[in-house]
């Protein structure tokens, strides 16, 4: 089982994305995603989220919360991926103009659901517009396309 996180961060109605297109060999290829990051050894969610965050934008984040946790099946028969998703609303530093892992993107909130999204994502952004309590998400993909989505253990696809 893989840990990762994966942080929205917001100012003035926007989230800051990433565009996932530096790497020739990413499953988000094309995508957009929130930044974040797999666990190093010995981390906990938190010091994850701090340093992916850091090394990917540059920023630091000062006030931050987790939202719930995304149980992500990249394939039907492949590992799955627990990622602690959360939200932060306030940070220090300044964003780099030069992320290794694609193009950093300020994108207000209301045109983030137009953007190439993997389809489970769409599902999370909602509750977290919606305000939702910590919540649990369990997303199967076949390839790109969603076969089966779980949220606290009642299915939703």
């Amino acid at each position: 089982m893989i840990n990762t996180t994966l942080c929205y961060i917001e100012q003035n109605g926007e989230y800051l994305m990433l565009h996932r297109v530096k790497k020739l060999k990413d499953i988000n290829k094309g995508k957009w995603i929130g930044v974040g990051g797999k666990f190093e050894e010995g981390e906990s969610p938190d010091e994850c989220l701090l340093r992916e965050v850091r090394e990917e934008t540059g920023l630091t984040l000062t006030s931050y919360r987790c939202r719930g946790i995304v149980t992500f099946q990249p394939s039907l028969t492949g590992p799955a991926e627990y990622m602690h998703l959360y939200t932060a609303d306030s940070f220090t530093g300044e964003l780099t103009a030069n992320c290794s892992e694609g193009v950093l993107k300020w994108v207000k909130k209301p045109e983030v659901l137009s953007l190439n999204l993997w389809p489970g994502d769409r599902i999370f952004l909602r509750l977290l517009e919606q305000d939702a309590p910590f919540f649990s998400l369990k997303l199967v993909y076949d390839g790109d396309e969603l076969v089966q989505a779980v949220l606290d253990g009642r299915p939703v696809l």
